[in-house]
């Protein structure tokens, strides 16, 4: 074998083996699984190759073990699917496809398919690491075919296409996105002839659904280093087609001597810092968002410089919109990455003040569970190159997170809900669902956060009454 298998990788590989000859298929190993063994990469996925019947070959292999594992069918793709379990721990998902040609309408990424050879099949793959095959015939069992150089092109960590780049494009425009998010994967370097004709071809991506393409972005941003593939997003052209809002970040603008940094690459850092902290897809989302809305609230002052005011309630407008064009779940996850790009200057804000406990518990109270998310973001977002000034934001960070824990063990007030909710205040005063209501509700709230009422029952109600007189109500 060719390549370098675990116990439970040989006796999984040995089982389709025996099931294709059963059959008398030939068939292999191709694409990721091959790569990602040569590489040193775990994985847990395998393709499998046949020429002829794929679900035939799916069903007798499912039938090798015990239990056996469902076989999914996708009739329309001749492709089928099992998920093998090995033990409590262990699981294997395969795909199984018969060898075939492809081509394809200019105006679509869906083929016209046909059957094929091994070589046809490789010849229709992506880049030549993903071409890669293993035999697992009788006459050549575990032999490495690899007609495109693959395997050199592994060791030279450069990613290329077996065909011509621009047909390669041309037939499946998601292929663009997949050559950076390989390179962003695997820190590797994309061909300069495939690097152009992605730059060329870059508007093809206009065909592909934003759930594919969204797919892709997903995964470069939860690459180790997140920045290199939006970097090439943005020098090739995609980005400005599928996040436009994202590019308008890009650039310093100056007037009478006084410029701005580079936003673009200002979230870059910070998402690469976030990244280096956590690997919270939905924290690296709030990362690449906190900023996103300075492009329309920047200002210049005379005598003062550029100003970005207001930004990050800006910014938290523009959440919601951008997850929904992005076809980004509308769930908690979306309205954890609003929290946070509402939140992101408070911290920042709190070091450069005296801390009353006022301003704590208003921290604690609005960020509840996600404080700890917030502070990560926020000490990511200290991008300065002056090292003594990074040093002193940090320092200041340490102090508002010892400030938060004092105030939380003496208060209790992160995921607070003031003793006195908004159907009781209808209630005791006999209130219709009203502004009035409210007024009453988020008074009591400051003053207690304000730390004017205490945090009980009994405060909050004498309080309400006062209020309630103030407003005529009683």
């Amino acid at each position: 074998m060719d390549i370098e298998l675990n116990d439970q990788d040989q006796i999984i590989i040995e089982k389709i083996a025996e099931a294709a000859q059963e059959l008398a298929l030939e068939s292999y190993l191709v694409g990721g699984f091959v790569r990602d063994k040569l590489i040193g990469r775990s994985t847990k996925d395998a393709d499998i190759v046949c020429v002829g019947d794929g679900i035939a070959l799916a069903k007798k292999v499912a039938s090798k073990f015990t239990p056996v594992p469902p076989v999914n069918i996708f009739k329309n793709f001749g492709t089928a699917h099992i998920n093998v379990t090995l033990d409590r721990d262990s699981f294997f998902d395969i795909e199984f496809v018969g060898a075939r040609k492809e081509s394809y309408q200019r105006d679509s990424r869906k083929p016209k398919v046909t059957p094929g050879s091994l070589a046809d099949d490789q010849k229709r793959r992506d880049f030549t690491i993903n071409a890669l095959a293993i035999s697992l015939n009788k006459k050549n069992y575990g032999q490495l075919i690899d007609p495109f150089d693959g395997r050199q092109h592994l060791e030279e960590k450069i990613i290329i296409t077996p065909l011509e780049p621009e047909q390669t494009f041309s037939d499946d425009p998601l292929r663009m996105m997949r050559a950076i998010r390989f390179a962003t994967q695997l820190n590797f370097t994309i061909a300069s002839d495939t690097l152009l004709a992605i730059t060329e071809q870059a508007d093809r991506i206009r065909i592909i659904s934003q759930e594919r393409i969204t797919d892709e972005l997903n995964k470069i941003i939860l690459a180790a280093k997140p920045s290199k593939g939006f970097d090439l997003l943005y020098k090739t052209g995609l980005l400005k087609i599928i996040f436009p809002k994202m590019v308008a970040l890009a650039g310093a603008e100056y007037v009478d001597g006084y410029g701005h940094k580079d936003n673009f690459y200002h979230t870059l850092q910070v998402l690469d810092n976030v990244a280096e902290n956590s690997t919270d897809l939905w924290l690296r989302w709030a990362a690449i968002l906190h900023d996103i809305a300075k492009p329309a609230t920047k200002r210049f002052e005379e005598g003062h410089g550029w100003t970005f005011h207001g930004h990050e309630v800006v910014g938290g407008r523009m959440v919601p919109k951008i997850f929904n064009e992005l076809k980004l779940p509308a769930n908690e996850k979306m309205r954890f990455v609003k929290k946070l790009v509402e939140l992101h200057l408070r911290p920042i804000s709190l070091t450069k003040e005296n801390i009353t406990d006022s301003a704590i518990r208003r921290l604690l109270f609005d960020a509840g569970e996600d404080l700890e998310a917030l502070m990560t973001l926020c000490e990511a977002d200290i991008t300065s190159k002056n090292k003594s000034k990074v040093r002193r934001y940090l320092d200041n960070f340490r102090l508002v997170r010892e400030r938060c824990r004092e105030v939380e063990e003496k208060d209790e007030i992160r995921n607070w809900q003031p003793p006195v909710d908004g159907l009781e205040i209808m209630q005791r005063f006999n209130l219709p669902p009203s502004k009035a209501v409210g007024v009453l509700k988020d008074s009591l709230k400051d003053a207690i956060l304000d730390g004017e009422v205490a945090n009980n029952k009994k405060a909050a109600l004498a309080f309400l009454q006062t209020k309630a007189r103030e407003m005529g109500i009683l």
